[in-house]
């Protein structure tokens, strides 16, 4: 009885802090991050408190803080966001990117065998450890638990980060609900995935040659000028 009332009042007071917006998209973000110990509510208040305390850091322990605290804390405030949030949704959709076309062969296989795909995905998650198996497994236990499989797929899709599985997802329950054949989709998302990942390789090899033209420039050339110059300075110097 005590708990509640000062649960009702933290809420009104962060939601006169933050926006209801701000905390709708932290909390999505946090979803497909698979975060359980942290809320958005909780997130926003790290990221204020810790932002604070640096300032009054910097403030108190250097002579001219009065003109760095506000700086860093600035820089630190938005730089929370990307280093706790952004850069672990980026690398999480592209470990799950990589894991979608094993996943999804394999699920094809199973589906070309007669199975339907409630028990298609469940042998598939069965013999393929990945996070995308992982949340496979949640979407079947949301539908032991007594939802039925498109809704359990439609929770699934705010937990993934990734458009390209979401596309997946999508296609595949549309063609589950208006009874298509499910194979013709799969074969069509394999050979989207493929051409993907082709596309992604030869994308990666075209910066090769940028990435050693930048060493090239940062470490070699110095080298050679030192090793043409150096003589000269020698001979000016003696």
């Amino acid at each position: 009885m005590i708990i509640m009332p000062n649960f009702k009042m933290r809420s009104r007071v962060t939601r006169k802090i933050y926006r209801d917006k701000e905390i709708e998209n932290i909390q999505k973000k946090l979803d497909m991050l698979g975060t359980k110990n942290i809320d958005s509510i909780q997130f926003l208040n790290t990221r204020l408190f810790t932002t604070v305390l640096l300032f009054l850091f910097i403030l108190l322990a250097f002579k001219i803080g009065y003109i760095i605290a506000p700086i860093v804390a600035i820089i630190y405030y938005f730089a929370f966001n990307y280093f706790f949030l952004e850069r672990k949704l980026k690398k999480r959709t592209s470990e799950l990117d990589r894991e979608a076309l094993p996943f999804f062969e394999i699920l094809t296989l199973t589906l070309e065998a007669g199975r339907n795909l409630e028990h298609a995905i469940e042998i598939t998650c069965e013999n393929v450890d990945s996070n995308l198996s992982k949340e496979f497994k949640k979407t079947l236990m949301e539908v032991k638990f007594g939802k039925s499989l498109l809704e359990a797929l439609e929770n699934m899709k705010a937990r993934i980060p990734s458009e390209t599985i979401n596309n997946i997802i999508l296609n595949i329950t549309q063609t589950n609900l208006f009874g298509n054949s499910i194979l013709e989709t799969m074969y069509y998302q394999i050979n989207f995935l493929r051409e993907k990942q082709i596309l992604e390789i030869r994308e990666r090899m075209n910066k090769i040659p940028n990435k050693i033209s930048i060493i090239s420039v940062v470490f070699v050339i110095p080298l050679i000028l030192l090793l043409i110059l150096g003589p000269l300075f020698i001979n000016l110097l003696s």
